[in-house]
């Protein structure tokens, strides 16, 4: 790659970056007493608006997000193109985001006992957070399973990780990412599962060289989560 080519791809990367930045963001603007009370007025008064709110404006400002890193990453061929050695074939890569996904389990499984042993509270605030919004507005589901891990995909593995990984060896880079990767949820509480998650994103985008092998396994993932979490009340 040119340095020219590597110029661009690294602005690309900013944008990317400042795009899922200004979209975390996003939600300081329903603190606003004004905006929040305009787009209240959308919503049935039944005691949940605000949640309802909360979840369409995630889905909204997620897909605006996705659409603007689309375009972006449209707009430059070699974006992709940082790694040295063959990409794997879409079915292999496919195969190893299934794979993936039960690594993360298990990765997350041994998190827990590590957590256990430290004494750490189970269950996640920022998943219950995020149940409670699906059950009163399905539509989160699309930003929880979809869009979501699209998006810190792009950021994390290809922008983070990626940046990283053409200076670094593969263990600093994942490291570090998914250091970042686990801080971001603000849950550092959990910092060990969120990073190893992190680490195993990074692993299987590595291996296969495809980006997307990380976003099955990570949709795979939130989407078992969500499944099992909205369906607790089946297991009790």
């Amino acid at each position: 790659m040119s340095t020219s080519t590597k110029v661009q791809a690294q602005k690309t990367a900013f944008y990317v970056l400042i795009t899922y930045i200004v979209v975390q963001l996003s939600g300081y603007l329903l603190r606003i007493q004004p905006v929040r009370s305009f787009f209240l007025q959308f919503f049935s008064q039944d005691g949940n608006e605000e949640i309802a709110l909360a979840a369409w404006w995630s889905t909204i400002t997620f897909s605006i997000a996705f659409l603007v890193c689309i375009f972006l990453i449209a707009k430059n061929k070699n974006f992709w193109d940082i790694f040295k050695g063959e990409k794997a074939s879409i079915p292999v890569s496919i195969g190893w985001g299934i794979i993936g996904f039960f690594l993360v389990f298990l990765g997350q499984t041994i998190g827990s006992i590590i957590e256990m042993g430290l004494g750490i509270e189970q269950g996640s605030q920022n998943t219950e957070g995020i149940i409670l919004l699906s059950k009163v507005a399905p539509i989160m589901i699309v930003t929880t399973v979809f869009l979501g891990p699209i998006l810190e995909e792009f950021v994390f593995r290809r922008v983070v990780f990626g940046s990283i990984v053409q200076t670094q060896n593969f263990w600093v880079a994942g490291i570090i990412s998914s250091i970042i990767f686990a801080l971001i949820h603000v849950e550092f509480s959990h910092i060990i599962l969120y990073t190893i998650s992190g680490f195993v994103f990074a692993f299987l985008y590595f291996k296969t060289r495809r980006i997307l092998t990380s976003i099955i396994a990570h949709m795979m993932l939130n989407g078992f989560v969500t499944i099992v979490q909205l369906n607790a009340h089946l297991f009790q």
